[in-house]
């Protein structure tokens, strides 16, 4: 995905109005793209009353604008799907002339619904400031109860989007807007707060290390100056003029892969001429502050946007999709768990997951060979519309489709089987904890090394040693990723180029005699030294297969100060050794017989995370780090683990 547009899936919606100018440049839309254009158009005007530029006014006067359709010969109220965005929707493709794909918006009308789109405070033609999730939360539940209460609603309002268009959705739910009917979140993860055992503050963190895909999003997204029309522009003018201006920004060009490296962190948006904003600035007008990058994991103002916590409960019915290559499945698996925990017994029975295995919102792109990175995970398709609209159907309309009679409370997808799974509970029901300990003789250092993953510990200590230098990290390949534009490409790469860096420790366990799926979180504890008062350890988990290609399934990271909690920072002394346990990590996979199950520890994975420059400083405001000789220790005294999460399967007749 770009850091430009992301899409919703299920009822799918283009949020950048311009795609066919990038894909064929600007003056080259291909005539019969555009006739098909102006062909839904005409036929959404013939089926809907349409209802453009509405401007919303929020509790504290601040309008919101928003695009309605309804259907034109209804027999009675209608339900509502609400879209609410910080992207742009706005109707005409200005640098084409003609409208953008309305295919959601008639999708939506043809079934009998209303469809109302929206975008955040602070966004195009909304007014006030941007914060990231649009706070405040009040304009979640204003813009619910505005549109339930209209005279052609039947009061019900079901929410979907995916990455941004579903991340304020957690927390507004939680709020209980009137007329609220049903939630269908995808690629949520950014919206997650702290939900145990996760504390990444939306994606800000893992492991108390900052995740950078922010940083590049930003760029693109805090836009305090901005152009606007005047107070009280009509609404038929402002109609008139979104075929002259779409409010769209059009970023300069940046090459994210060396922007990314500017030091000090804080000035990197600064360094290619970005806005200022939430990023680094403070934003006094705003309820969080801005100024994002210069806070620590348990600052006051995670708590004041739009972000959901634990100390939440949504009871609404929820349908929640994930996927194994985006950034955020653990903190989203966490989440829908802890709402089935939490809500009132009914409502917490009617929450249903979908998992699959693809990269961020990237669910429909599956196709009958689905190659996510370099590996083929096989035909990961499914109907997502008709589990989109049959929800919909039985929340908003009260249809008896007898949906829930056959929907598995978790489908998820496991690489490897390359098969669609279903369970009742996430890890699946009668899951293991199988335990390996890291061991070697002292020289575990890449792919040649002397690394291994055992059923035992080994009995004394052999630790395994490597230079960690801030100025050269170890580059992020692949992974659980999304928003970094060309820093990062997202999935499953062969990893054996990066494990001939002597700064990558690879442990690895014997082929395996029987086939295992590893289907829950992956648990890793280290024992560690440093000779700085504080570092980072990273790890990756590993499928190999016989011939030697090791596909990355899921990573993390801990940034040492936060070990014994994110409320506080506690430093390290050369000669001691630590026990550090790192963010969980999260996977569906299914290692065949000779397959080999591996983890990689290292102390970078850049710019998937920031550096840390080892000196024990605010680390975004430094230019100049410090090099760490850093340890890993195994042995009953210091039994590093790794503990995965194994189920059962009776027969082989099961693959």
């Amino acid at each position: 995905m770009s850091t430009s547009f992301r899409w919703s899936v299920g009822i799918v919606v283009f949020v950048i109005v311009a795609p066919l100018a990038r894909a064929l440049g600007r003056g080259q839309a291909d005539p019969q793209l555009i006739q098909q254009r102006w062909d839904k158009e005409k036929q959404l005007e013939s089926l809907a009353v349409i209802d453009r530029k509405v401007m919303v006014p929020m509790r504290d006067g601040v309008r919101m604008a928003a695009d309605v359709y309804r259907p034109k010969n209804a027999s009675g109220r209608v339900p509502i799907v609400f879209v609410r965005t910080p992207y742009n929707f706005n109707y005409w493709d200005v640098r084409n002339g003609a409208p953008r794909d309305m295919g959601a918006e008639l999708d939506a009308v043809k079934r009998g619904y209303a469809y109302v789109e929206m975008n955040e405070r602070g966004h195009f033609f909304s007014e006030g400031s941007y914060d990231i999730l649009g706070p405040p939360l009040t304009d979640g539940y204003d813009a619910i109860k505005w549109m339930s209460s209209q005279q052609w609603a039947n009061g019900k309002v079901g929410l979907i989007g995916c990455s941004s268009t579903a991340e304020w959705q957690m927390a507004v739910a939680a709020q209980a807007p009137p007329g609220l009917g049903a939630i269908i979140p995808q690629g949520f993860g950014a919206g997650v707060g702290r939900v145990a055992p996760y504390f990444e503050q939306g994606n800000w963190y893992r492991g108390g290390a900052v995740q950078m895909l922010f940083i590049a999003w930003l760029n693109g997204e805090q836009n305090q100056v901005r152009p606007m029309f005047p107070p009280g522009t009509s609404q038929a003018d402002l109609v008139r003029e979104s075929k002259y201006f779409d409010l769209a920004q059009q970023s300069p060009p940046v090459d994210w892969s060396q922007a990314l490296r500017h030091l000090p962190e804080m000035d990197i948006l600064k360094a290619v001429d970005g806005p200022k904003g939430i990023f680094a600035d403070s934003m006094p007008g705003i309820a969080t502050g801005g100024a994002m990058v210069k806070r620590t994991p348990n600052d006051s103002a995670w708590y004041r946007g739009g972000l959901f916590h634990d100390d939440m409960r949504i009871n609404v019915p929820g349908l929640w999709f994930m996927s194994w290559y985006d950034v955020s499945v653990g903190p989203n698996l966490a989440t829908y768990n802890h709402v089935r925990k939490t809500a009132r017994p009914e409502i917490a029975n009617q929450q249903y997951a979908v998992i699959a295995p693809t990269l961020h919102c990237s669910y429909k792109r599956a196709t009958e060979n689905t190659v996510v990175g370099e590996r083929s995970v096989g035909d990961a398709r499914l109907d997502y519309d008709a589990l989109t609209w049959g929800w919909f159907d039985m929340f908003l309309k009260g249809e008896n489709n007898h949906l829930l009679d056959t929907l598995p409370k978790v489908r998820y997808y496991t690489m490897g089987l390359n098969k669609w799974q279903t369970s009742d509970t996430w890890p699946p029901r009668g899951a293991q904890t199988l335990t390996y300990y890291l061991a070697s003789g002292g020289k575990a250092n890449t792919l040649d090394g002397d690394g291994n993953l055992t059923t035992n510990p080994p009995a004394t200590d052999k630790p395994d040693g490597f230079e960690y230098d801030p100025m050269n990290p170890v580059p992020s390949y692949g992974g659980n990723v999304c928003c970094t534009g060309n820093a990062v490409s997202g999935g499953a790469f062969d990893q054996r180029k990066m494990e001939a860096r002597p700064d990558i420790l690879v442990y690895s366990s014997e082929p395996l005699k029987e086939a295992t799926e590893v289907s829950g979180p992956i648990e890793v504890t280290l024992y560690v030294s440093s000779d700085r008062k504080d570092t980072d350890f990273t790890v990756k988990l590993l499928d190999v297969y016989p011939d030697g290609r090791a596909y990355n399934l899921d990573e993390t990271i801990q940034r040492v100060r936060y070990r014994d909690g994110y409320d506080k920072q506690v430093w390290m002394e050369a000669g001691k050794t630590y026990k550090v346990t790192l963010s969980p990590m999260t996977t569906s996979n299914y290692f065949d017989a000779g397959h080999r199950i591996r983890i990689e520890v290292s102390s970078s994975n850049f710019p998937r995370f920031d550096r840390n420059m080892n000196t024990g400083g605010k680390n975004y405001d430094e230019t100049q780090g410090l090099v760490a000789h850093n340890s890993v220790h195994h042995s009953r005294q210091y039994p590093s683990t790794v503990k995965v999460t194994v189920v059962k399967r009776a027969t082989a007749a099961d693959r």
